[in-house]
């Protein structure tokens, strides 16, 4: 070929990236509003696609039926009971803010009992701190309540706004998982075939998302649905108001690595200490410590077992920071592309590796 043949080659495939590369970002524009349903649609796809494979080997030739008989049993096993939770949830959070509301449950004077049953060494441990504004931290919880009023009613405008959108991406996530179910293998085949990498590196990227996709799920949300279960039973035997309302939060504290469930069961029990019931707190902290606990020290190592490769620390940066910028969705993103980031470097390694040994050769 000539100069001028080599110049236009150059040329016509540096156009072509630059076209591929704004169209691509265009297609990430227009999906950009359904990202969390693509999100969980493909999490489902993974999780449930041993399940969809059993199916098809009873059923061969009806691939289709297969796929969505495995749809029926996402619906069947995660989204009614999620749906069901989240009415319990909504009537019991109502019940508890009409009590407040009435004046049934005070806060204020929550705050002053809690002031009143703190042992003198606490209390020389806050005054030491300057903690002992008790009056203004009672002003601003009176004089927060109507504000207080109008921003839980502004938030329950605005859900009950945002239902429909909801219900649209949930759909939409339903759908795309049926398809991703049914004709995942393709899709992945297609995939490999488009992206400029080794046959061996793109395996070790698709198995490293997968593992850790399939660990985060199994190693988290189930851990926390756990612990959220026995925590909420724990309270709700030791008479505590609102335990289905303590429990969601429990375990959606269970899935910050380190800190965990104590977020929530450790002030609680403080406030069983200082108000009086004493062995209802020695309950929660044996249970806490012991029982609640316990769960993830016991079920995570065997859920997720030691395939992921990433040190506790990394899950523990990764999972804030994934919360920080992508909300809930990044208890699962921010350890992917921890994951990413290292088997990306791995692969790099192992090119200088394999580019050293043939200039020794």
């Amino acid at each position: 070929m000539t100069d001028k043949e080599n110049y236009r080659a150059a040329g016509d495939r540096w156009s072509f990236l630059a076209i591929l590369i704004a169209i691509t970002l265009a297609f990430a524009l227009v999906l950009a509003p359904f990202f969390a349903a693509i999100l969980w649609a493909v999490i489902a796809a993974i999780l449930f696609t041993p399940a969809y494979q059993r199916l098809l080997d009873r059923m061969p030739q009806r691939p289709g039926s297969a796929a969505l008989l495995t749809l029926l049993l996402i619906i069947a096993i995660v989204i009614l009971p999620a749906a069901i939770l989240t009415g319990a949830l909504v009537g019991e959070a109502t019940t508890l803010y009409g009590r407040i509301q009435s004046g049934e449950i005070n806060p204020v004077q929550i705050l002053a009992d809690f002031r009143a049953g703190l042992p003198q060494w606490a209390s020389a441990a806050l005054q030491r701190l300057g903690l002992t504004n008790f009056a203004a931290a009672r002003d601003m919880l009176g004089g927060g309540a109507a504000d207080g009023v109008r921003a839980i009613l502004g938030q329950a405008f605005l859900f009950g706004q945002s239902l429909f959108g909801l219900l649209i991406k949930l759909a939409v996530m339903l759908y795309l998982t049926y398809f991703l179910i049914r004709d995942g293998h393709k899709m992945q085949r297609r995939i490999a075939e488009a992206v400029p990498l080794r046959t061996d590196h793109l395996e070790l990227l698709v198995k490293r998302f997968i593992i850790v996709v399939r660990a985060t799920i199994k190693g988290s949300i189930v851990v926390a649905i756990l612990q959220g279960f026995i925590g909420g039973l724990v309270l709700w035997a030791l008479g505590v108001e609102a335990p289905l309302l303590w429990g969601v939060l429990m375990g959606a504290a269970s899935l910050l690595p380190a800190v965990g469930t104590g977020l929530v069961w450790v002030p609680m029990a403080l406030y069983l200490f200082v108000t009086g019931a004493i062995w209802q707190g020695v309950v929660l902290v044996f249970c806490g410590l012991f029982v609640i606990g316990m769960v993830d020290n016991v079920l995570r190592p065997i859920l997720v077992g030691r395939e992921t490769r990433i040190p506790d620390y990394v899950v523990l940066i990764t999972t804030l920071g994934g919360l920080q910028l992508f909300g809930f969705h990044g208890i699962v993103i921010g350890p992917v592309i921890a994951a990413m980031f290292i088997a990306v470097w791995d692969i790099a390694a192992d090119m200088r590796r394999e580019s050293a040994a043939a200039a020794k050769a």
